[in-house]
């Protein structure tokens, strides 16, 4: 089980709230100041309500639990590692890439060790650069990069993040459980297990009234399981995923999990879950047939016929083993579309209201009536998921006129690109099935007598899933557009655990129609605007590559500015030790070393099988102004050997497939909750009156009882609804 501290840790990175602040009393007023000013290095402050209760406690208790505070913040904004540069100086006095090149080859010939085979090279016309002694490796000590630069100067940009009070540990745990449990969305993958320690931490306290994510539901079951509790299962798949749970395997399907034996209780209570769901609901037979293998092993694990009471449970194993044939609701749908009648389509998708809503383009067009359409969703809707009703909206926005290109990305933030070649949907029919979604979700979503929206959050996209969306500071869903300022430094940073890995980072220049303009990385070191921090090749003990880009400096064909961290060689992703990507904003007389905490605005973990990850793009506005539009993408990319300039068309068409979407923003949630009390501003706010706000941060100061949504907790917002 994880440690208090860690789950700390955890949840002052998730909620900016610090948990179990109790101790002996005293006068720790000194102490909760040092503790301050500390945390102002990274970027943070404490709220005054936190100051307040730190200095009431003992100078022992505040430096107790202030070391904690500094590790959480510290590795939320990646300033927990040593971030070294290649170049000295960076971003003054970095060279011209052929220059640096050459004047590495020189030192290489006059190294006794390295002469001869890069002499060799020479003769033969090629040359390995990984071969120079001086290429890649850094040259200098990070004490000597800090002695190198001078102390950052403060500007007004360097924005605080605020440190909330939190309650009692066990109650934010808590609290933290119940909202991971009860997301509507499908979580990040990495986020299973944590759910699996608080769903053990708390399975003695209140529950979630219902888990509407069924990889979520596995999770929970299998502890529900271990301690003989009732289990939520209404599919067959519920208990095949529970099945792998229990095998410590995966639950959401993706990888096969050899199941172990299990004991005979477990047995039991697989078979009875199986046979209640079929017994309540003979059609779910029908969910069998599309995994049928893995529940012909889930048989072999549970021996069915040796339990003839449970026979709607020996029938999922039938229907597995071929010996009973299952129609599914999908297959007398291809029937009647085939037909040409697409009525009869609406009537068999009336027993699965979120098929049918899923199904509503193509119903469209093969023809529906645009009425009885309409009325069909008006009256699934209710009986819908939330998130499934979000898509469809989100869908509907991009409907009404062709896009250039379809973008489709999986679970694993792989994503692929097609010609849009769909007519657009009629207007009428886009306007009648918005206002349906709209009058249903405006019904879930929490009465907001006095709502208050902080404009920024507007552009947030609403979070239709949590997939592909790692950890991080200022992590948005995909497609959130934020303003940005001109000038702006990338870092990327790895730390390989058994061979030598070197990953890249570039920036890739896009004009308008998407075509390359240039590119920055290892192979060009400056450009217009632009300088590299230099190659670092290896990372035993860690290594950081950083780009500085000044907007406003760029060539003025540029229109998107693409960040990416290609796997060179070596590791992946998701085998080195760690790996995050992330960006500061600066003003032109702020120098200080190459990272500072201060500054950065976002960081974001880097994950998955891919080779190449695309975080976010930068845009510009027809005002000539930026912003930036995060993407969370994976290109699976070539074993070895990545670059910037090599993979500029697929990458091209993905952002222009995110840059052309419209997608569903908190603005829109926040326009179906508004009851016309509404207002921007904090500001004389009455503090005997509880407010609802949205924004990107929770104020330093709500009214006692306020509701607060930031992206953050985005989520509960959709779980109200």
């Amino acid at each position: 089980m994880e440690s208090a501290g860690t789950i700390r840790r955890e949840l002052i990175a998730r909620t900016l709230r610090v948990p179990g602040v109790d101790g002996p009393d005293g006068d720790g007023r000194a102490a909760a100041r040092q503790l301050d000013i500390a945390l102002m290095a990274v970027n943070f402050k404490c709220s005054g309500e936190l100051l307040t209760r730190l200095s009431r406690l003992h100078p022992v208790a505040v430096w107790d639990i202030g070391g904690g505070v500094l590790d959480a913040v510290r590795h939320v904004v990646g300033d927990h590692v040593r971030h070294n540069a290649y170049f000295l100086d960076f971003p003054a006095n970095v060279p011209d890439t052929l220059d640096f090149w050459a004047a590495c080859v020189v030192e290489a010939l006059r190294d006794p060790y390295a002469a001869e085979p890069v002499a060799e090279q020479l003769a033969a016309g090629e040359l390995n650069l990984l071969d120079l002694p001086s290429y890649g490796r850094y040259q200098h000590t990070y004490e000597e990069l800090l002695a190198a630069h001078e102390p950052l100067i403060g500007a007004a940009a360097d924005r605080k993040m605020v440190l909330g009070l939190g309650g009692p540990l066990g109650e934010e745990s808590h609290a933290l459980y119940l909202r991971l449990a009860g997301t509507p969305v499908p979580l990040f993958e990495a986020d299973l297990p944590l759910l699996g320690v608080l769903a053990e931490l708390h399975v003695g306290d209140a529950q979630p009234d219902a888990i509407p994510n069924r990889e979520c539901r596995a999770v929970v079951n299998g502890v529900a399981m271990r301690h003989g509790l009732p289990l939520r299962v209404d599919t067959p798949v519920d208990v095949l995923r529970l099945a792998c749970a229990l095998s410590g395997g995966d639950v959401t399907l993706r990888a096969r999990t050899r199941l172990r034996s299990f004991t005979r209780s477990e047995r039991r209570a697989l078979l009875a879950a199986l046979d209640g769901v079929i017994a309540a609901s003979p059609a779910k037979l029908a969910d069998v047939g599309r995994r049928r293998e893995r529940f012909k092993r889930l048989g072999e694990r549970l021996h069915p016929h040796e339990y003839p009471r449970w026979p709607a449970a020996q029938a999922v194993f039938a229907v597995a083993r071929g010996e009973r044939v299952a129609r599914s609701i999908g297959g007398r749908v291809e029937v009647a579309l085939r037909a040409g009648e697409p009525s009869a389509a609406i009537a068999a998708l009336a027993p699965a209201p979120g098929m049918l809503i899923r199904a509503v383009d193509r119903l469209a067009r093969c023809g529906a009536d645009h009425a009885e359409l309409t009325a069909a969703v008006r009256v699934a809707a209710p009986d819908v998921a939330t998130s499934v009703l979000l898509s469809l909206r989100e869908h509907l926005l991009n409907r009404g006129a062709p896009l250039s290109a379809r973008i489709f990305v999986n679970r694993e933030g792989r994503a692929w690109v097609t010609p849009d070649e769909r007519p657009p949907l009629p207007a009428a029919l886009v306007a009648g099935l918005a206002a349906a979604l709209d009058a249903e979700l405006a019904g879930r979503l929490p009465r907001a007598d006095r709502l208050v929206v902080d404009p920024a959050i507007r552009a947030v996209a609403v979070p239709l899933s949590d997939k592909t969306r790692p950890g991080g500071l200022g992590i948005l869903p995909r497609g959130s557009i934020l303003p940005a300022t001109d000038l702006l430094r990338f870092f990327v940073y790895w730390k390989q655990t058994a061979i030598g890995t070197d990953f890249d980072l570039g920036v890739l220049l896009l004009d308008e129609r998407f075509e390359a303009v240039g590119q920055v990385s290892w192979t060009n070191l400056t450009e217009d605007g632009a300088v590299h921090s230099g190659d670092v090749i290896e990372a035993p003990a860690g290594a950081t590559e950083f780009i500085d880009l000044d907007l406003g400096r760029v060539d003025p064909r540029v229109a998107y500015v693409v960040p990416q961290v290609d796997v060179f060689s070596g590791e992946g992703f998701d085998q080195v030790e760690e790996a995050f990507f992330g960006f500061m904003q600066r003003t032109p007389e702020q120098q200080g070393r190459p990272f500072e905490p201060r500054t950065v605005r976002a960081k974001s973990d880097l994950y998955g099988a891919g080779a190449v990850a695309l975080p976010l793009l930068f845009g510009r506005g027809p005002d000539g102004s930026w912003h930036a539009k995060w993407m969370h993408l994976n290109l699976e990319g070539e074993p070895q050997f990545n670059a910037v300039e090599r993979n500029h068309l697929s990458t091209s068409l993905l952002v222009q497939g995110i840059a052309e979407r419209r997608n569903l923003t908190v603005g829109h949630l926040a326009d179906l909750m508004d009851t016309g009390a509404g207002t921007t501003d904090t500001a004389g706010l009455d503090p005997a009156q509880p407010v609802t706000y949205l924004g990107l941060e929770r104020p330093d100061e709500l009214p006692a009882g306020s509701r607060c949504f930031t992206p953050a907790n985005l989520t509960e917002l959709l779980s109200s609804a």
